[in-house]
């Protein structure tokens, strides 16, 4: 019996068998499909009490439609009008102003330009 020696030496356990914890490989493929694929449904949520579904490219609501809605989204559509005309006014003001700009500073650069000519053809003659 060694004094410092290991007396105690216990025997490596074998490795264990991989088990997975999942038991959708025991699924038959159309079920592992609909647990795995891609197919999830319609998004959907509720937005201010109201149940929304998102169907070929748009918002629609669940629950129907209802006359309050009808008058909020013709209101809707007209404010957008008027906000599109309003716009598209500004736009035609800022390139008025652009355009207004750019020609004052055009006869602005030939004022100066002449402006220094004549300084220089003074200049000349004295």
């Amino acid at each position: 019996m060694p004094l410092f020696g290991n007396s105690f030496s216990p025997k490596k356990t074998p490795p264990r068998k991989w088990a997975s914890l999942s038991n959708l490989h025991l699924l038959d493929r159309s079920t592992r499909e609909i647990e795995l694929g891609l197919d999830y449904g319609t998004p959907s949520m509720n937005l201010a009490g109201q149940s929304l579904k998102f169907e070929n490219g748009h918002w629609v609501s669940e629950s129907g439609s209802f006359p309050g809605d009808r008058r909020e989204l013709q209101r809707l559509r007209k404010r957008n009008q008027q906000l599109e005309e309003e716009n598209n006014l500004l736009r035609l003001k800022v390139d008025i102003l652009l355009d207004m700009l750019s020609e004052t500073t055009a006869e602005s650069h030939l004022m100066e330009k002449e402006l220094e000519e004549l300084k220089q053809h003074s200049r000349r003659k004295k």
